[in-house]
């Protein structure tokens, strides 16, 4: 018979095979005998489910008993058994207690064939003496009974340091908690095996990691007889896990301790009975694009560094935990401090950052701004939502300039965290169709005839909340969704105009709708507006696209665009004309049609004279252009004969109308056009 006709259960080419053909030359070396391959084979599934670590304790035991039928011819069959298994198993979570089962059955198995001397027999002596991996031997009383030499060479002491002390005293050596516990419910017999994993002591005294298997060893009726506990050092595995710890917990550039981790210990702080005061305190550093974009990279991983070196010297001295959040940022958690204290460490990291840096033969000189937020009496929930609020108050210092601190408010932190949820959610929002437009008539002040409407877009929250364009579109700007959202008004904006305009003998209504400065910045503006005409059929004559007068002015706004987009016949009009800083010389050269007075300008003949004299040389001016005026928020007749008397065109606000739905602009239209809104 031939060695691969002798395991019918695993063939040389299934995974069982080849883990037969390894295990067989791991017994007995290069080109086994077909007898041991032979002996091997029935137990070859029973291994193969040990090694994948899916057998159970038993199954292992009961694998470590056969071994001992292998043969007295192969006294090295457990130690070279238990290489194969370490290789395989690796860190398996069940690896130690699988071995340890593996080992304890073999010694069973032993015992069976000697059951008076089980540590002189043979096979056993031999594995014993000469396994690499440690073994001792331990009697019921808790007596060590034996050590194998693998085991004293393991903690550089001889024999005599553990035969006949108390195992327990090894096991007290870490004063770690539990360890006598396990052990001594295992000597009881309540359990059969116990796995531990502590640092030990060498003779020289550097720490050894050890990984103990106890497996209880019982007689013929089950009573406890010894227990048999394998050691393996692992000090080298639990380094290597210590130093990838240290790399998780630790930013790899600057060596500070990551959000995470300070996070947790913030947690920790704030759970404390009787806990001291603590505060966080948010740093971003001013200007480290510039030094990225100028100096480089390399100078700016060094800056960071030497950030992180000032901080942690000056501040964790005194106990506090300094981290790096990502990028630029830092963050520190500082311990026992008050308002009063959390703002002089504002001050002193300012300073600390504010000293110049010598960097690769660069002075670099930077700015810190700060966020701070004190950890007690201000509601917040956990360190979640205090590193959150440290986060919303660091970003209002940042917009209020460099070199600034900022305190907690929680009124402020509300409203941009709400801002926050709301950029979250606006893109859903847009497909389940939340957005709804209103649109406010354009009245011309002549005649009272309304010449056109402009569409204002709302947000309606599936709780019921509407939220006005003011609160949405300053968030849409900032995360581009208002780009989507603007193509979406003026196709809607498009189409119900078009419908509007469905027999009407007349000239049709102006459509004027609003443009961010992102849309118009956007490359393919120009023709996103020429296919949705196209697809609405709107003439562009009939459309009038709003810009603000701060975006119209803004040297980023392209010329060329609004070129094109009025070459297209549209009309393009400025917003809030008068509340910005106003570029006459500039204004000329836009290709603009319509001004829109701001409210502080339509006040009455109640109000401030020379706000009167201004909308007087406004409207004049517009009309030296060739433009038209539109006055917008006009509440009153009064408004409406003052604004007459000074030649403004278009009159628009609540003394007109509201904001209506489409069917109520409809509903007007239908009644007449013609009559006075205010009559």
């Amino acid at each position: 018979m031939t060695s691969e006709s002798a395991c019918p259960h695993a063939s040389r080419d299934a995974p069982e095979g080849l883990l037969l053909d390894a295990w067989a030359v791991a017994i007995a070396g290069p080109g086994p005998s077909a007898a041991v391959r032979r002996r091997l084979a029935p137990l070859a599934d029973s291994l193969f489910d040990v090694v994948r670590g899916q057998a159970e304790p038993a199954t292992a035991r009961a694998l470590g008993a056969a071994l001992v039928t292998v043969g007295p011819d192969e006294p090295g069959v457990l130690e070279r058994t238990l290489v194969v298994l370490q290789r395989d198993l690796g860190d398996h979570p069940r690896g130690a207690e699988l071995t340890a089962a593996l080992a304890a059955g073999y010694v069973a198995g032993v015992r069976d064939l000697a059951p008076h001397a089980p540590a002189d027999d043979s096979r056993f002596g031999a594995v014993f003496s000469h396994a690499a991996a440690g073994i001792m031997i331990i009697a019921i009383g808790g007596k060590v009974v034996e050590v194998n030499p693998a085991f004293c060479a393991m903690f550089g002491r001889g024999p005599e340091a553990f035969v006949g002390t108390d195992v327990y005293v090894f096991a007290r050596l870490d004063h770690e908690p539990g360890s006598v516990e396990e052990v001594r419910g295992l000597l009881d017999g309540e359990r059969d095996r116990v796995s531990l994993e502590r640092t030990y002591l060498h003779r020289d005294g550097s720490p050894v990691r050890v990984q103990a298997s106890l497996s209880l060893v019982r007689g013929p009726a089950g009573e406890p007889r010894y227990v048999i506990c394998l050691v393996e050092d692992v000090t080298e595995r639990f380094r290597l896990q210590s130093r990838l710890r240290f790399h998780a917990d630790h930013d790899p550039l600057t060596g500070l301790a990551t959000r995470a981790v300070l996070a947790d210990r913030l947690q920790l702080a704030l759970d404390e009975p009787g806990r001291r005061p603590v505060g966080v305190c948010a740093i971003d550093i001013d200007g480290f694009r510039g030094v990225n974009d100028t100096l480089g990279h390399d100078i700016g991983d060094e800056l960071l560094r030497a950030v992180a070196g000032r901080l942690r010297h000056d501040l964790g001295a005194e106990g506090h935990l300094v981290a790096r959040a990502g990028g630029d940022e830092f963050v520190v958690l500082a311990v026992d401090v008050d308002k009063v204290a959390l703002r002089a460490l504002a001050g002193r990291v300012l300073a600390a950052v504010a000293q110049p840096f010598e960097l690769g033969g660069h002075r670099v000189v930077v700015t810190a701004t700060v966020g701070i937020v004190p950890g007690d009496g201000l509601g917040l929930p956990d360190a979640g939502a205090l590193l959150q609020a440290a986060d919303t108050t660091l970003n209002r210092a940042k917009r209020h300039g460099r070199g600034g601190v900022a305190e907690f408010e929680p009124r402020l932190h509300r409203r941009a965290v709400s801002r926050f949820a709301l950029a979250a959610r606006m893109a859903d929002a847009l497909a389940a169709g939340e957005f709804a437009l209103e649109y406010q008539p354009l009245v011309r002040l002549a005649d009272s005839v309304t010449v056109g409407v402009e569409a204002l877009v709302r947000w309606n929250l599936p709780t019921g909340e509407r939220i006005g364009p003011d609160r949405f579109v300053p968030v849409a700007e900032e995360t581009g969704h208002i780009v989507p959202l603007g193509r979406w008004v003026l196709t809607q904006a498009c189409r119900q105009a078009k419908a509007w305009s469905a027999g009407r003998d007349h000239d049709p209504l102006l459509l004027s709708v609003n443009l961010a400065a992102r849309q118009i910045r956007e490359p393919g503006i120009v023709a996103d507006i020429a296919d949705v005409l196209a697809e609405t059929g709107w003439p562009a004559a009939g459309l009038q696209v709003e810009l603000t007068e701060s975006d119209a002015m803004d040297g980023s706004t392209s010329l060329s665009t609004l070129g094109a987009i009025a070459d297209m016949g549209v009309r393009i009009a400025i917003d809030d004309f008068g509340t910005g800083y106003s570029n006459l010389a500039y204004l000329r050269h836009l290709p603009v049609q319509t001004l829109k007075l701001a409210a502080p300008f339509v006040s009455g003949p109640h109000g401030d004279a020379v706000d009167v004299e201004i909308s007087g040389l406004l409207i004049r001016l517009a009309h030296s252009l060739g433009m038209t005026v539109v006055a917008e928020a006009i509440e009153t007749a009064e408004q409406v004969d003052q604004l007459r008397e000074l030649g403004c065109d278009v009159g628009q606000g609540y003394y007109f109308s509201p904001p209506l739905s489409a069917g109520a602009v409809t509903k007007r239209m239908t009644a007449s056009l013609h009559d006075h809104p205010g009559g």
